[in-house]
C-alpha cells in the first residue's frame, strides 16, 4: 500500500497528522484535513464500511463517495485508534490508488497491531500534555494570586557578627506543598520561569528600604531570566549598589559574551554579581572565570565538616586565593556548627550564612531585631 497515515478527529474533521506517501505527496500531506462526512473514517467507525476494502469498486457506499474517485482510492484498510478510555482518537489507514485483492484479514491484524502501538504512544503524549497543562495552570494561579512569600536569611560579616546583607529565598504557600526548586523547575518546564523569577525578585526588593543603608538584598536569577527583555526594567528606580545578583552554579550559560553584555550597564550602575553554589558541580570554575563575579558563594558541600576535612579546607583556601587576586569576596554557605564557623574564620573567610548564623525569616524586622539585641 503506497499511502499510509494516522489521522486525528478534530471538531468534525479528520486531520492528517503523520503521512507516509513517497512520490504521492501531492495527494496527501501532514496538516491536511477533510470533513469527516467526506472520508471513510466515520463510516468505518459506525459500521457502514468495513475496515478492509480490497476493491472499492465492489463496495457501493465507497464507490459512491467523491473522495474515492478524487484521490483515487482503489483499496483501503483502516483501524480506529482508541485512547485508553475508549475515546476514538482517529484512524490508522493504508490505501492504494489501485485495487489489491490479495489483501486479507492477516494484513488487517498486522495493521491493528501497529494501531495499538500508535494508540499507546498517543496516550502517553496526551498524558504528558495534560500534565504540562496542569503545571502551567498551577504556575499561572501562583503568579496571579502571588501565592508565595520571601524569606530573608542574613549574610553575616564574620568579623563583626552582624548582617552585611540578606538573601531573598522564595517560599510557596500554594498547594500541593513542594520545595521552591520544584516550583521553579515546573515553571521552567512550561515556559514561565522568567515570569516567576522576576515576580519573586520584585517582591524581594520591596524590603530594601527596611534594612540599614549599608546592607543589601541578594536575589537569585537564572541566565535565561537575566537575558530576558524584562530583566533590566525590574531594577528601575532601585539602588543597584544595594542589590547582589546570584547566578547558580548549576545554571547553564550558553553564551557568556551575551550574558555579560546584558549585565554590564547594571554592574556599572552598582549591581554586584555572585556565583552561587561554587563547588557543587562542574560549571562553577568556568562561571567564576568567565563572569568575574564580585562574590563567590561556597556551597555547603564544601563548608560541611570543613573543620575536620583537609581537602575541603584546601579547596576553600584556593578559592580565597583567587578572590584576593581578583578583588572579589567569598561567602560561605551552610554554616551550622561553631567548629565550622571558627575554621572558616581562621582560613580568612569574612562572610557567611547558615542556620548557625540565622535562619530565613519572612519578617525581616525580626532578624534585624535579633542581631540588634545580640550586639
Amino acid at each position: 500500500m503506497p499511502i499510509a497515515y494516522i489521522s486525528e478527529f478534530v471538531d468534525g474533521e479528520s486531520v492528517f497528522r503523520y503521512v507516509d506517501a513517497p512520490g504521492l505527496e501531492n495527494l496527501i500531506k501532514p496538516g491536511d484535513s477533510r470533513d469527516l462526512t467526506d472520508v471513510y473514517c466515520l463510516h468505518i467507525l459506525e459500521g457502514r464500511l468495513p475496515e478492509l476494502i480490497p476493491d472499492t469498486s465492489k463496495n457501493p457506499l465507497a464507490l459512491a463517495m467523491p473522495i474515492t474517485r478524487e484521490i483515487p482510492i482503489g483499496a483501503h484498510m483502516s483501524i480506529p485508534i482508541r485512547l485508553v478510555d475508549g475515546t476514538p482518537y482517529g484512524m490508522f489507514c493504508c490505501l492504494s490508488p489501485e485495487a489489491n485483492t490479495s489483501l486479507n484479514d492477516r494484513d488487517l491484524e498486522t495493521m491493528r497491531l501497529f494501531a495499538n502501538l500508535a494508540a499507546q504512544q498517543i496516550d502517553k503524549d496526551y498524558e504528558e500534555r495534560r500534565i504540562l497543562e496542569e503545571k502551567r495552570e498551577r504556575i499561572l494561579e501562583t503568579l496571579n494570586t502571588s501565592a508565595f512569600a520571601i524569606a530573608y536569611q542574613p549574610i553575616v560579616d564574620l568579623g563583626q557578627m552582624h548582617p552585611s546583607g540578606y538573601e531573598a529565598l522564595c517560599r510557596f504557600s500554594a498547594e500541593p506543598y513542594r520545595s521552591p526548586d520544584v516550583w521553579f523547575d515546573e515553571a521552567a518546564a512550561v515556559g514561565l520561569s522568567v515570569e516567576l523569577e522576576l515576580a519573586s525578585i520584585r517582591q524581594a526588593v520591596e524590603k530594601i528600604r527596611e534594612i540599614a543603608p549599608d546592607q543589601y538584598i541578594s536575589v537569585n536569577a537564572s541566565p535565561s531570566t537575566v537575558i530576558s527583555d524584562q530583566f533590566a526594567s525590574t531594577f528601575l528606580n532601585l539602588p543597584l549598589d544595594r542589590i547582589l545578583l546570584e547566578i547558580t552554579e548549576h545554571a547553564v550559560i550558553d553564551d557568556y559574551e551575551s550574558f555579560t553584555k546584558v549585565l554590564r550597564p547594571l554592574r556599572h550602575a552598582g549591581l554586584r554579581l555572585a556565583v552561587d553554589d561554587a563547588g557543587a558541580g562542574h560549571s562553577s570554575l568556568r562561571h567564576i572565570v568567565q563572569l568575574n563575579p564580585d562574590y563567590v558563594k561556597v556551597d555547603m558541600s564544601l563548608t560541611r565538616n570543613v573543620d575536620s576535612d583537609l581537602a575541603r579546607r584546601a579547596l576553600i583556601g584556593a578559592l580565597l586565593f583567587y578572590t584576593r587576586e581578583t578583588s572579589a569576596h567569598i561567602i560561605a554557605e551552610g554554616i551550622e556548627t561553631e567548629a565550622e564557623l571558627n575554621t572558616l574564620k581562621l582560613l580568612g573567610v569574612r562572610r557567611g550564612q547558615g542556620y548557625l548564623l540565622g535562619r530565613p525569616e519572612q519578617d525581616i524586622a525580626k532578624t534585624i531585631n535579633l542581631f540588634s539585641k545580640a550586639s
